[in-house]
């Protein structure tokens, strides 16, 4: 069992620990009501949460809504859900009547953008989270429509915003599908407060507090919530001291961070960013008129100052070349908890791609609840607020979470309809939240943090053995026994007070922290246990493996191999070339090449032939032409034939879509004059990265020869071995149109057609808007060039 987390000496109040509310008399629903007919059933005359999702209701702890829900009437609340309102009007938020104290708006499992469009803006024919896999259940940025349906349905509910797509869009964000920033999602929502991350902690202290009369502007001080500065919040703030982000990224000769961005190329250890108690305490004031010193690169506040209207207290940042000033000022900090951090505002980053991955920067620089320091954005007029990220949950509080009485299966009003999502985890697992892998083109750490939270061995045996007893159809195979990855179970950093100090964006890149444990001997005890429950036949891994961590421990390598693969297991490398690699944050193919070897040999010992699969991602910032090609060649010398071609989708607030935006390498520090990275856009190049992975597919030969000759690398033209593609053209094979695997499924973004057999059609006079539901629009945009 985990210690609870604490921070700066502060142990948070356990979920299991809150006084339950007075509905608690009431049995735990079988299904948590979609109808009033329901309620009825259960004795209720109303509901005191009511909770909007994108997704359909399926009552598995695998789903946030269940979570969210279950958790909520564990604490004694009764909890309603409403699935996929139809959101052309407000009568489908009043199916449940007025909730006495507020409405949980989520867009569901997945951002609804990246739910409906493929990364080739092209919307989906399906949705896997939605009953008989229909489209069409869900409009564009669910969380905006919702919340403004539930506004207009009862103007005086609170609406907590919550969910991966609120998460993600929590300050000003690029935006990859009008391909441009847009504002914090909480403005464009109008709800009342937005939790990011897992939100169980907050979101049962916010309904308690709403339970025992606070207003919701009262509600000031949770981490993990974000929330718009009204002058009564202004007060709640007033004893924090601002810090412009410009000298966050140049920490002070006193700040107890000497490198808010150290690698471990630059030092042998992170034992260096043990905080300096006496400069914790550092008073406030001593950051006002510290000594000035020269900085390189320097970032400074006093661009446009006399250009906008702002309070005489708030600080304006924006870059300057350093060759306009001699000087920049290096501060004393003041002590974390008492800080907030200014970032530049919205009308400076949508117009300004560098100010904007500076932004981004320090965003993700303070992602670690142990040192992380409360932000806030100016939008317009208006001050964004985000408190401190959550602290995560003990291993407890995770028993608590995933052994509430989930049904387990989708709710009754789904007939016999087919849900994807849910024939995909229903006889999986889920060990662990988090991920410190740190993967810049993924969200996972940006939502469920950095610091692993792991559920007891006990509590994960109980769970398979229900799905055992419970589960309808279950043949004895558990698809799935992971998480985020499948190898990061109860691995953490060895000193406590060097992870709440710690400030990399990866323990894994470029290499393995000396201070993380990485022992997997708990992992395959676990694996053990888990197949001698009786009635089990077989457990399968499914969940990425971190193969880099794997190979410290041959041990478990044996026993995954041995036990736990189907024949295929699916890894990612996602690149061969250290170029586009080091802008992912991934270890170079040596890793890979020796946990193949690895596998190969506990393969051949077990009498098995099996098959590692890996995954690639084309266009990827930081990828050129070469690179790809190089790839290629890489693919043919090792006999892959990639069936399915991922592609870079930049989704909200990752590092990689700040690069793809901004052209910027937010992993090292920005200013005008530094590192640029090489962006893949427009249709024809994307076209060519897929096609190089495809290198074996007739269709993609015309353009690749077209571009070997281009690359000066015609000899890889021809039909020896060594070469990539053949000269000529097979017969009927020679239109050499790129098709992709769901091209079929798939219409181009203008064509509502595909969305609806019925669009809605506007009123006289009404703006179309992706608010209303509506794909994209033709605007007459500059094209991208390719």
């Amino acid at each position: 069992m985990s210690a609870p987390h604490t921070i700066s000496g502060a142990t948070p109040k356990p979920l299991f620990d809150y006084d339950k509310h007075w509905a608690s008399c009431f049995e735990p629903a079988p299904f948590l009501p979609m109808s009033r007919a329901e309620m009825d059933l259960l004795g209720w005359d109303a509901c005191d949460v009511i909770i909007i999702s994108g997704d359909a209701y399926v009552d598995h702890p695998s789903f946030g809504m269940a979570i969210i829900g279950r958790l909520l009437e564990a604490q004694g609340f009764r909890v309603g859900i409403i699935a996929q309102p139809d959101w052309h009007s407000a009568e489908p938020f009043k199916v449940l009547g007025k909730p006495v104290y507020c409405f949980g708006v989520t867009a569901g499992n997945m951002d609804s953008m990246i739910n409906r469009y493929t990364a080739d803006r092209k919307i989906r024919s399906d949705d896997a989270y939605s009953p008989g896999n229909a489209p069409d259940k869900r409009p564009d940025r669910a969380s905006v429509v919702y919340s403004q349906r539930c506004r207009e349905a009862y103007p005086d509910v609170p609406i907590i915003l919550g969910g991966i797509e609120a998460s993600l869009r929590r300050i000003a964000h690029y935006d990859y599908w009008q391909d441009k920033v847009r504002r914090s999602i909480i403005t464009d929502a109008k709800a009342d407060i937005l939790l990011y991350g897992n939100a169980e902690r907050a979101i049962v202290d916010v309904v308690h507090r709403l339970a025992k009369g606070d207003t919701v502007d009262q509600i000031t001080d949770l981490r993990g919530t974000s929330f718009i500065l009204n002058e009564a919040r202004k007060v709640a703030k007033a004893g924090y001291f601002e810090v412009a982000s410009n000298d966050v990224d140049n920490p002070g000769r006193v700040d107890a961070i000497i490198n808010p961005y150290v690698m471990t190329e630059d030092l042998p250890s992170c034992d260096v960013e043990k905080s300096n108690p006496k400069n914790q305490a550092a008073n406030p004031a001593s950051y006002v008129g510290f000594t000035k010193e020269v900085v390189a690169n320097p970032i400074v506040n006093v661009e446009i100052v006399n250009t906008r209207t702002v309070d005489e207290d708030t600080q304006i940042v924006s870059l300057r070349p350093s060759s306009t000033i001699s000087k920049a000022i290096k501060h004393r900090m003041p002590a974390r908890d008492v800080s907030v951090i200014r970032l530049p505002d919205y009308d400076q980053v949508k117009d300004d791609p560098v100010l904007y991955a500076h932004a981004n920067r320090i965003l993700h620089l303070e992602t670690n609840p142990g040192n992380a320091r409360a932000m806030v954005q100016r939008h317009g007029d208006r001050d964004v607020w985000l408190n401190a990220p959550p602290i995560p949950l003990s291993t407890e509080e995770m028993d608590y979470v995933f052994d509430l009485p989930y049904a387990r299966i989708p709710h009754p009003a789904y007939g016999d309809a087919r849900i994807p999502a849910y024939d995909m985890i229903k006889f999986s697992v889920n060990i662990m939240r988090g991920c410190f892998g740190g993967c810049t083109f993924c969200s996972i750490t940006e939502h469920e943090g950095r610091i692993i939270q792991n559920r007891s061995e006990e509590s994960i045996l109980r769970e398979v053995e229900s799905i055992r007893d419970t589960t309808p159809g279950f043949t004895g195979v558990i698809s799935d026994l992971g998480g985020p990855t499948a190898n990061m179970y109860r691995l953490a950093c060895k000193d406590p007070e060097i992870e709440r100090n710690c400030r990399k964006p990866s323990c894994v890149y470029p290499g393995v922290c000396d201070n993380l444990n990485t022992d997997h001997s708990h992992l395959t005890q676990l694996y053990r246990k888990a197949r001698d429950i009786k009635g089990v036949k077989k457990i399968l891994i499914s969940s990425g493996l971190r193969y880099d961590l794997a190979v410290l421990n041959p041990e478990y390598v044996k026993e995954l191999v041995t036990h736990h693969v189907g024949g295929y297991l699916k890894i990612a490398p996602e690149h061969t070339e250290g170029g586009p690699l080091s802008k992912m944050m991934k270890p170079g193919i040596g890793a890979y090449d020796r946990f193949k070897q690895l596998f190969d040999r506990f393969s051949k010992e077990a009498g098995k032939e099996q098959y590692l699969i890996p995954y690639f991602i084309a266009a990827h910032p930081g990828t050129t032409d070469q690179d790809m090609m190089h790839l290629a060649l890489w693919l043919k010398k090792n006999g892959f034939r990639a069936d399915q071609v991922q592609t870079f989708y930049p989704s909200p607030m990752a590092t990689a879509t700040a690069m793809y935006h901004s052209a910027k390498n937010p992993l090292r520090k920005v200013s005008r004059g530094s590192e640029t990275v090489d962006i893949v856009k427009g249709e024809k190049r994307r076209r060519l990265h897929k096609a190089f992975l495809r290198y074996h597919d007739p269709n993609n030969w015309p353009l690749l020869r077209e571009a070997l000759k281009s690359m000066g690398r015609a000899d890889l033209i021809g039909n020896a071995k060594h070469q990539l593609i053949p000269t000529n053209q097979p017969l009927n094979k020679d239109s050499g149109e790129y098709s992709t695997a769901r091209k079929k499924n798939s219409s181009v973004a203008g064509d509502s057609r595909k969305r609806s057999s019925t669009p809605p059609q506007p009123k006289k006079g009404q703006i179309l808007t992706q608010h209303t539901g509506l794909p994209p629009r033709v605007t007459g945009a500059k094209k991208q060039s390719s």
